[in-house]
């Protein structure tokens, strides 16, 4: 028997003005090499990037990430799947370090509640859920939620704690049109990963279809969701051209007109400044 030929890697395509909103560059492929995958990034038409450093430990090289790049920003917080670990010793420093580097930080996050896994007990999730917008609101900075099949008690979490006026953003969305309209009433911002372009998503893409211009982002959550049709690979930044493409097809407008306008509703919420003009690849 002859050899069992590879798939051809489709070609990424070059989209400009993207950003994604939410990646984990310190993850394989990534931290593998990532100069070249930020490199990968900017021939997709990647302008910028925020990094997610999810646990205590992770929190200090989130921000030498932002600090090394200028087209990086993070957000820090202690995931869902961590709730445990979110003790007084957890929060204390994050309240600290994104109070001393304002402007890598751009938001307080991941946090949430995943009753898929529950790898931490759900009272542990809703308490840890609760500090942070407690402390987001305190450092007046926007919230990165995870939410899996936890929305009806993340609504009872959220609408029991004072939050900002623009509270934040609810990233890799995977509820109904209907649960997005609640997050949409209660003034959140929705993100979409590639989870959106599966054909088993639906009703995720559903919601992404009626999500208002001013309300959308798009994201990779690299490593992990890689878009149709890169599904099966290791997801990375540059593949949030292919969720672009597929979500404004679905939208019914060009691709380059749905990632200016994602790419400015994530500079509003998390106050990003321009990219550099330096870092825009030549069409």
């Amino acid at each position: 028997m002859g050899r069992k030929k590879s798939r051809p890697r489709p070609t990424t395509p070059y989209i400009p003005g993207l950003i994604d909103s939410h990646c984990h560059l310190d993850y394989a492929p990534m931290s593998d090499d990532l100069e070249a995958a930020l490199t990968r990034a900017r021939a997709a038409g990647v302008e910028q990037l925020v990094h997610i450093g999810c646990r205590l430990d992770a929190f200090d090289p989130a921000l030498a990430l932002a600090r090394a790049h200028p087209t990086i920003f993070t957000a820090i917080g202690v995931h869902p799947h961590d709730a445990s670990t979110a003790d007084d010793h957890a929060l204390a420093r994050l309240e600290a370090l994104a109070s001393e580097h304002r402007g890598d930080v751009v938001a307080i996050g991941e946090t949430g509640l995943d009753y898929y896994y529950d790898f931490s007990p759900r009272d542990a999730q809703r308490d840890a859920f609760a500090r942070h917008i407690e402390l987001a609101r305190r450092l007046d900075l926007p919230l990165v939620l995870h939410i899996r099949d936890a929305h009806d008690d993340a609504f009872a979490v959220v609408d029991a704690c004072p939050t900002r006026d623009d509270p934040g953003i609810v990233h890799c969305f995977t509820g109904t049109p209907e649960e997005a309209r609640g997050w949409l009433d209660r003034g959140w911002h929705i993100s979409f990963s590639g989870i959106a372009t599966f054909p088993t998503a639906a009703p995720v893409l559903e919601a992404a279809r009626a999500c208002p211009d001013d309300r959308i982002l798009i994201e990779t959550d690299a490593p992990f969701l890689a878009p149709k049709p890169m599904r099966g690979r290791k997801n990375e930044p540059a593949f949030v051209a292919f969720t672009c493409a597929i979500l404004a097809a679905a939208r019914g407008v060009p691709a380059e007109q749905l990632a200016a306008q994602t790419a400015a509703n994530t500079r509003r919420v998390l106050k990003l400044p321009p990219a550099p003009v330096s870092d825009r690849p030549v069409g």
